[in-house]
């Protein structure tokens, strides 16, 4: 066995480009309905309990049938930032998380 598969100390799938903690922006696409902003930021606050509702930036759809959320939290851990992914994808309001 050479250790091919093996990840090394210095493997890029290892290395990750944030440095944390720091701001990090997420952005979610799902449909203007009454309570998807609020579980977008319930979620957010799931997984960064210092996060700041006031920070939330909206923009409609070109037809308005959609409302895209911008929330920043404060990543603290590729964990962290996994977990939020998937928390949002798989809510039932969320279209898209970029």
């Amino acid at each position: 066995m050479d250790g091919a598969d093996t990840p090394q100390p210095n493997d890029p799938r290892k290395d990750s480009l944030i440095e944390y903690p720091s701001s990090f922006p997420i952005k979610v696409m799902g449909a203007k309905v009454e309570g998807f902003i609020h579980a977008v930021t319930e979620l957010a606050r799931q997984f960064d309990p210092t996060f700041d509702a006031a920070t939330i930036e909206l923009r409609d759809s070109s037809k308005g049938n959609y409302l895209g959320v911008t929330i920043t939290i404060t990543a603290t851990s590729r964990e962290q930032l996994d977990g939020l992914y998937t928390a949002l994808s798989s809510h039932p309001l969320v279209k898209i998380v970029l």
